[in-house]
């Protein structure tokens, strides 16, 4: 028998753990919503990690049927999207950056922890959100415009730099870590915020390389292997998320900055030792 599919919360309370029948077979998992792009459908999963990334999806995909015609209006009202879609390009059409800057704000209007249980919670989420969506995506789109042109810049400064080979692919590997195609999405929105610092750090860190190319050097082979680290851990996670392995990532993006590029200041003190630390926390 095929799932049945929904397109409002007409499905009862979602509890922590639940039983569905699927094809004559009882099973206990974790419940989620799952997006099917015209509705949703109820699975449960084994893990609650996995059914957590679908399940907000899922919610996501909701509320979107729920609001068809603001987001008919929000489609077509994102402040700057041309000039953004042109700065974005190496990583994507227009549409699809506008689809990010959409989910990034649905997120955010809607989807405040502890997320909606049940058709009550759900409705009076949907009430709350809707006045605030407007003026959300277009605080999601000025982030992702300021992103956009130190990212544009920064590749620019890369281009015309010609820099050594070991210091431009150290710096193109940091922009793609820092810049896949949905940035918006795979980053906290917390971390989104500090990107522009990061992205000026490395065109300050292109411009004084060239006066003192020698201390550059010195900088990255100190920072290589407490970078190689964190790559081969993550390479072992397949996927599997690792919250202190993600805060990790985000301290060796300071380092960078405090490293390369000082006088932009990182929120709280750090150093090799500090990510020592950090690491053997981690490991322990």
């Amino acid at each position: 028998m095929a799932p049945k599919g929904y397109t409002s919360w007409t499905f009862g309370e979602l509890p922590e753990l639940m039983e569905i029948h699927k094809a004559g077979q009882v099973l206990i998992g974790f419940p989620a919503l799952i997006d099917k792009r015209t509705h949703v459908e109820v699975e449960v999963f084994d893990e609650p990690e996995g059914a957590a990334v679908k399940h907000r999806a899922g919610l996501s995909r909701l509320v979107a049927l729920a609001l068809k015609e603001p987001l008919k209006y929000l489609e077509k009202n994102i402040p700057d999207l041309v000039k953004m879609a042109t700065a974005y390009m190496p990583l994507g059409s227009a549409d699809e950056l506008r689809n990010q800057i959409i989910e990034l704000a649905l997120d955010r209007a809607f989807l405040a922890d502890p997320l909606p249980c049940d058709d009550a919670s759900f409705n009076a989420r949907l009430i709350a959100g809707r006045s605030r969506l407007n003026l959300i995506a277009q605080e999601v789109a000025r982030l992702a415009g300021v992103i956009l042109a130190d990212y544009a810049a920064a590749q620019r400064k890369l281009k015309d730099s010609r820099a050594a080979k070991e210091l431009s692919d150290d710096i193109a590997a940091q922009l793609q870590r820092l810049m896949p195609k949905r940035f918006l999405q795979q980053a906290p929105y917390a971390q989104l915020q500090h990107y522009p610092r990061y992205l000026k750090a490395v065109t300050a860190r292109l411009d004084k390389q060239r006066a003192d190319p020698a201390r550059d050097a010195l900088r990255l082979a100190e920072l290589r292997p407490i970078e190689q680290r964190y790559l081969r851990r993550l390479a072992e996670q397949k996927g599997v998320a690792d919250a202190r392995l993600d805060e990790y990532r985000w301290l060796l993006e300071e380092l960078r900055v405090s490293f390369f590029a000082q006088e932009l200041r990182t929120p709280q003190p750090v150093s090799v030792k500090r990510l020592d630390k950090a690491w053997q926390q981690l490991s322990s």
